[in-house]
């Protein structure tokens, strides 16, 4: 371990330290690291010198990923840089200083690492689109010659000519006399040692080296790839079925074996941090904080003990928390004039408040504060997950009369959570009694959430009954869920009462979807959505109020601005649209926008390429105003800080932040109008579209 402020007068600054992702290179004498996100720099520790030997726009620090490897023979540097489109690509640079070359040019949005076979001829790295299967890429440095096993049978009968013949070894020693050579020493040894684990000089074949590059047909969402240290394993991070493990895949090309990955660990707790040992026999990794060693031959686990006590002096943690806060935004807000604030006075403004605090959560809002003074969306700070099991209060899934409670303390169901579990019984009907829970008699008093903690998914006995007075008492055996998925449930009962409420209102001509963020589950949701029924409507509704934002909007839009252009028809069968017949999500039916001011974020990015593009008008209130692309780190105390780095903007070069998306058709929805099974906002969406169909034949 090492001191990293103490290499060079550069790396001193607090500035160098939170900028750097130190890299050691494979003989220890060099060190690799990111200043800021436009220059790569190497640091030799034994002379205390530092250069740089890249610049340019590098990808982003604040990632998980190797983002710079080293050759075997530590001459040459990997990083990883963003260029055209801000598609990210990988480089490489002699560790010397000199030119860089590309030798990646995908057009994908994502590298998450990348890392140097150990005989420097190939690299391989992890590379996505988004919301694609992340795949394994590999670029072959050299020129690739075949391995054959041919060649391998043939080497046992080679005669080891690397050593000179010597004297038998029943021979008596060589006496020692005038001009005689000494017998070798320790040192001489250890220096023959130290020759042979020399790594040949790296060669790089520039030439064509673009068309060297491969993917590898490892069928699994990636998230981390590294080579064990024998060169014959790749292992690699990846989920499936959204639940990340750890596998390996051949790199051996003399193996019997096709390829294939095999999966190593089947926990469900999350891995990170993965290394193999150096004799390519085991694995380490972290799951859940914890260190975890896997065995590759047997896949054998066993945990690492690690014990280590801290003490945190929070008289200066508090002070550390708030100026790597503070140096985040400077370095990465999206704004590099702070939206007209003087950032550096604000620091000097509430540091001594910051100083002042005196627990964690009064840091915080100090912080809090702090942020606010830049007036822009995406900002915050939240506590770390608070440590052990939390209590959960289960949920049956009914609506109780509160009426009836207030007037005589009964629990009366006024109404069932469709497919939650009461519902799901077919025993519990509305106007039935609550009696007792687990034969626990319930009054006025009592707390039914009280009743239901620790619950979740534990048998829960529900006595019920047709009357108030209890006679003809009946038991329902329940399995009570959390409030996320009674939430969920609700959420979808309030879609499909709008989708009925379009189709009463349309007279059946159309249909309705609503997206509640833009996640890559509501982007599943919707191609659910979007059924047979939909399908075939003169049109479709789609509805965003309410959407808080995510990253999908542009796949959304897809759905609903591709144009047919061929047909298609088997013999016998009717005619059919050419991009759902082939597989792609398409609607090819007309179409409405509604949107409110929760409308936010991603949900605005969504609004604004629906008018963009001119898919349909756009029906109910201006959205939020809320729309930068934003990434969540840690703080060293544990804290969640939010960083809004990516300025969004319209194709006019018009700026999104801070100026909500316009209506074509303003509609405000009176207060309480729900509770009267009316909403104004879809019935003005389902008139204008109606008006601008053809008459129904």
């Amino acid at each position: 371990m090492f001191d990293f402020r103490t290499m060079s007068e550069t790396a001193l600054t607090r500035d160098a330290l939170d900028d750097a992702l130190p890299t050691l290179s494979p003989d220890g004498k060099l060190l690799a690291f990111e200043r800021g996100q436009h220059e790569l720099r190497v640091l030799d520790l034994d002379a205390k010198t530092e250069r740089v030997v890249a610049s340019g726009y590098l990808s982003d620090r604040l990632g998980a990923g190797h983002e710079i490897a080293w050759s075997p023979d530590a001459k040459w540097v990997a990083y990883l840089a963003m260029g055209a489109k801000g598609f990210t690509s990988v480089w490489i640079v002699p560790a010397a200083g000199g030119e860089s070359r590309q030798v990646s040019w995908l057009a994908n949005s994502a590298i998450g690492g990348v890392t140097w076979s150990p005989d420097g001829s190939f690299l391989l790295f992890d590379t996505s689109q988004r919301t694609e299967t992340a795949q394994l890429a590999r670029v072959d440095l050299t020129l690739h010659v075949p391995k054959f096993r041919e060649d391998q049978f043939r080497d046992l009968f080679k005669e080891d000519t690397s050593k000179p013949a010597g004297p038998p070894s029943d021979a008596p020693p060589a006496q020692a006399g005038p001009g005689a050579s000494k017998p070798a020493s320790t040192s001489d040894a250890r220096d023959d040692k130290d020759a042979r684990r020399t790594p040949k000089p790296v060669e790089i074949v520039w030439d064509q080296i673009r068309r060297r590059l491969s993917l590898m047909p490892v069928g699994l969402d990636l998230s981390a790839v590294t080579i064990s240290p024998d060169g014959k394993w790749a292992l690699l991070t990846a989920s499936v079925a959204g639940q990340t493990n750890l596998y390996i895949y051949s790199l051996d090309e003399l193996s019997r074996e096709r390829p294939v990955a095999r999966q190593l660990t089947s926990t469900p707790g999350s891995k990170s941090a993965a290394q193999v040992s150096p004799d390519s026999k085991e694995v380490y990794y972290l799951e859940d904080g914890r260190i975890q060693s896997i065995t590759l031959d047997r896949r054998e686990t066993r945990p690492v003990a690690v014990t280590a006590e801290m003490d945190v002096d929070f008289a200066k943690e508090r002070l550390e928390v708030f100026d790597q806060a503070w140096t985040y935004q400077r370095d990465s807000f999206f704004d590099a004039h702070f939206n007209g604030v003087d950032w550096n006075a604000v620091r000097t403004a509430y540091r001594p408040h910051a100083a002042g605090a005196a627990t964690p959560d009064e840091l915080r809002r100090v912080i809090s504060l702090m942020v606010g003074e830049l007036n822009a969306s995406h900002l915050g700070i939240s506590a770390p997950p608070a440590g052990g099991a939390t209590a959960a209060t289960g949920r049956i899934g009914i609506g109780l009369d509160r009426a009836e409670f207030e007037r005589n303390g009964r629990l009366r169901v006024a109404s069932l959570v469709p497919l939650g579990p009461s519902a799901a019984t077919g025993a519990i009907k509305p106007g039935d009694y609550l009696l007792a829970v687990d034969g626990v008699p319930l009054t006025g008093r009592s707390n039914l959430d009280e009743r239901l903690e620790r619950k979740v998914g534990r048998r829960v006995v529900l006595t019920m009954s047709a009357s108030a007075d209890g006679r003809e008492k009946r038991d329902v055996v329940v399995s009570p869920v959390t409030q996320g998925v009674e939430k969920g449930l609700l959420y979808r009962e309030w879609v499909e009462a709008n989708r009925a409420y379009v189709e009463r209102a349309s007279g059946g001509r159309l249909g309705y979807v609503h997206m509640i963020d833009m996640g890559a589950p509501s982007l599943a949701q919707l191609y659910v959505d979007l059924d047979v029924e939909n399908q075939t409507r003169d049109g479709v509704v789609v509805d965003v109020r309410n959407n808080n934002g995510g990253f999908v909007n542009v796949y959304a839009i897809d759905v609903l601005s591709r144009r047919p252009y061929l047909t298609m028809t088997q013999r016998g069968l009717p005619q059919v649209p050419a991009r759902p017949a082939l597989g792609q999500r398409a609607l090819e039916a007309p179409t409405i926008l509604v949107t409110n001011q929760h409308s936010l974020s991603d949900a605005e990015d969504f609004t604004e390429g629906y008018r963009a593009l001119r898919l349909g008008k756009v029906v109910g209130e201006p959205t939020a105003g809320w729309i930068i692309y934003t990434w969540n780190i840690r703080l060293i105390d544990g804290s969640s800080f939010r960083l809004p780095r990516t300025r969004i903007m319209t194709a006019d070069g018009s700026p999104m932040e801070m100026h909500p998306r316009p209506v074509d058709v303003a509609v405000t929805r009176p207060i309480g109008e729900g509770l009267r099974g009316k909403d104004s906002q879809l019935d003005a969406a389902v008139s204008e579209l109606l008006n601008g169909l053809p008459a129904k034949r």
